[in-house]
């Protein structure tokens, strides 16, 4: 009966060691700590160079390319590769307006390395519509890949933290540019279900060019 019950135990041991060693489930908090490490690992590799917000706005809100900076906003790393805040039809999306914008993209996994989608060679950019409430910005895809491919009109909050800082052109030399290193939080929803990181480099220009140029002359003329 004692040898009995020492091999039931032995078994039960046995048994519980083969279930621990088969359990391969990561937990979300393990999976969030592998992303910050992702993350870190992406800036050292890249040679980035992490400037504060305040540096930012004390550079009025430049991030110098030549040195690789990058400003850390909410959680998203935004290197603004182009500025067009100098050119004679630049324009702001105004407090209290929508506007369609085009955007040329692409996006990169930077957990797997894998480019997970990009419109760069395709004839038409993804769109969007960009609202300005009090300078809280949301924004919809009306069409593009982006939409197509996760089958949703969202946009990542990443994408929207630019807008606060970004001026817009109809000069296709002076486009908007910039480059995120986006987490989870604020990615699509792929990202947001798998927890990975996304770096993405994204040119922004808007679509109703007339509208633009109106609100030039009208401005002149006052």
């Amino acid at each position: 009966m004692k040898n009995c019950k020492l091999r039931n135990i032995f078994l039960y041991t046995l048994l519980s060691l083969l279930f621990i060693a088969c359990d391969d489930t990561v937990t979300y908090s393990e999976m969030k700590e592998k992303e910050i490490e992702t993350i870190k690992n992406f800036i050292k590799e890249q040679g980035i160079n992490v400037i504060s917000y305040q540096e930012f706005i004390a550079n009025d809100t430049v991030t110098n390319v030549e040195r690789n900076e990058y400003v850390e906003i909410d959680g998203v790393y935004m290197q603004i590769v182009n500025n067009p805040k100098n050119e004679s039809d630049a324009r702001r999306i105004k407090d209290g307006e929508t506007r369609n914008m085009y955007v040329v993209y692409s996006e990169k996994n930077i957990q797997s390395g894998d480019m997970l989608s990009y419109n760069t060679y395709y004839p038409d950019p993804d769109e969007m519509r960009v609202s300005n409430n009090s300078g809280s910005y949301s924004a919809a895809f009306v069409s593009g890949v982006m939409l197509n491919l996760y089958s949703s009109s969202y946009v990542p909050t990443g994408w929207l933290v630019p807008f606060s800082y970004l001026w817009f052109t109809r000069h296709s030399s002076q486009h908007a540019r910039v480059n995120l290193i986006v987490p989870h939080t604020k990615g699509t929803s792929n990202a947001t279900t798998y927890v990975y990181p996304c770096f993405y480099e994204i040119r922004i220009y808007p679509e109703n060019l007339y509208d633009y140029e109106e609100e030039s002359i009208s401005e002149s003329e006052n």
